[in-house]
């Protein structure tokens, strides 16, 4: 599996991180690692997020910034480490 580093900007919802999290799962990408702070004085978050999968992260970045108050979706980086499920 390779793993990949994106940046999410959003609007803070209270269902804003299940409705992410369950397009990376639909998507057939693991969370590896998450976190989030708010925008200080905005109504936004930033979320950083590490998955995995064999799939291409450019389907699961277009799906993500589909979502209603998804602001922003970058790919950060991409790496190559294998990782063994």
């Amino acid at each position: 599996m390779m793993q990949h580093q994106l940046s999410i900007e959003a609007r803070f919802r209270p269902e804003i991180l299940e409705r992410i999290l369950r397009v990376v799962r639909h998507r057939g990408f693991q969370v590896c690692a998450m976190n989030m702070a708010s925008g200080g004085n905005t109504d936004n978050i930033n979320i950083e997020m590490t998955v995995a999968s064999q799939r291409s992260v450019d389907l699961l970045s277009t799906q993500l910034s589909k979502l209603m108050d998804v602001a922003c979706v970058q790919i950060q980086q991409q790496t190559t480490q294998q990782i063994r499920a």
